[in-house]
């Protein structure tokens, strides 16, 4: 239960990493100010930011907070489907056991379908990294 709970808060603290970026910052005094550009700029091809908006469809300003919000949500997909495989595991495992007391032979069989349930949370994980991957890379 602790690794949920480490788990759902080190993802909100991400969430909260992104609302709290402040892109309007202003530059510090000491640094010159020097323009570079990399030779597709000095060319005329668009650059790298440019096309991340053209790919998220977001203004800028709006990115933030919809980042924020899908860092929630890969929390909550984590938080809800690692507490499914435990509740699945706890109950699947308590039948097991008292099928394996009953006739020893059945243990090997049970824990197949107490596999089946961590197999939820591996999952749960894995959707969470496709989201953190595909969308939130493109919003940041």
């Amino acid at each position: 239960m602790k690794y949920v709970l480490l788990t759902m808060v080190m993802l909100m603290a991400l969430g909260t990493m992104v609302m709290a970026q402040d892109n309007d910052a202003p530059p510090v005094a000491d640094a010159p100010q020097v323009e570079v550009k990399t030779p597709g700029e000095a060319i005329g091809r668009p650059t790298e930011d440019d096309q991340q908006a053209e790919v998220s469809g977001l203004p800028a300003e709006d990115r933030g907070m919809v980042a924020a919000f899908v860092a929630a949500s890969v929390a909550f997909i984590t938080g809800i489907s690692v507490l499914g495989a435990a509740y699945a595991v706890a109950h699947i495992g308590s039948a097991a056991i008292g099928a394996a007391s009953e006739k020893p032979e059945m243990m090997g069989r049970s824990l197949v379908f107490v596999a089946l349930g961590e197999g939820l949370a591996v999952l749960g994980l894995a959707v969470a990294f496709v989201l953190m991957f595909t969308v939130l890379n493109r919003l940041i």
